[in-house]
């Protein structure tokens, strides 16, 4: 989602990509705060958060909240941004091993010998 806004300000298309962001009654925000962002993409995610106030929003995160304030270069961006989301959110902390080493291939080093 951030590619495709940054792409929006190369081409000068970010109000309308924007647009069809907002648009949907839910948003999914899958793996958020999973890097450090740069100025530009926190500026963008403030402004997204910003025109879907009042409107779903589902974030999913390996990181507690109280981490996501050093991934943004601006203090009073995060802090803005994330008062934003954090204060009108409902959190579900899910503690508990990770699903995904369930969904890997079996190697062959797992499997018995076949006689």
């Amino acid at each position: 989602m951030l590619a495709e806004l940054a792409g929006g300000h190369a081409d000068r298309t970010w109000d309308k990509r924007m647009r069809e962001i907002v648009r949907p009654d839910l948003l999914i925000l899958d793996d958020f705060a999973m890097r450090q962002l740069t100025a530009p993409q926190a500026d963008d995610l403030y402004e997204l958060v910003s025109e879907r106030q009042g409107r779903s929003l589902i974030i999913t995160s390996n990181r507690a909240p109280s981490d996501w304030y050093p991934l943004f270069p601006n203090p009073v961006v995060a802090e803005s941004l994330l008062d934003r989301l954090i204060d009108a959110s409902h959190q579900v902390i899910m503690n508990g091993p990770s699903y995904r080493p369930n969904k890997r291939p079996k190697s062959t080093a797992d499997k018995p010998p076949v006689n």
